[in-house]
């Protein structure tokens, strides 16, 4: 292989290690984001119906039978997104960052496409 060539593969191995990267980013924040929502979603079930612990567990197993093979919908995970939404819903800080995160990672995904 001749130099010129080397360093264009090395450029080319950059750009997929930095798309990949970038989608890596996007991704886990659309992640947070459902996380956030399926947690407040739960919540607003709960105290709406008055729904107990069991909407959990029928919920989880209800998504792992739509989505088989989806990592992500046990009991445990949705507690978590419970938890998440809960400890952070209230706090006039933090509570922002979870849209703030999207529309920032927006941004990027729009200007990358474009």
């Amino acid at each position: 292989m001749n130099e010129d060539y080397k360093s264009f593969f090395i450029e080319v191995k950059s750009k997929i290690r930095d798309a990949q990267y970038e989608a890596m980013k996007i991704v886990n924040t659309h992640l947070i984001n459902l996380y956030w929502d399926l947690g407040k979603m739960i919540v607003e079930k709960q105290e709406k119906f008055g729904w107990g612990k069991s909407i959990v567990e029928n919920l989880s197993i209800d998504l792992q039978k739509e989505f088989p093979g989806v990592q992500g919908f046990s009991k445990s995970n949705l507690w978590s997104m419970t938890q998440f939404y809960l400890e952070y819903n209230k706090n006039e800080f933090l509570q922002p960052l979870v849209g703030e995160i999207s529309m920032k990672n927006t941004v990027i995904s729009n200007f990358c496409n474009h």
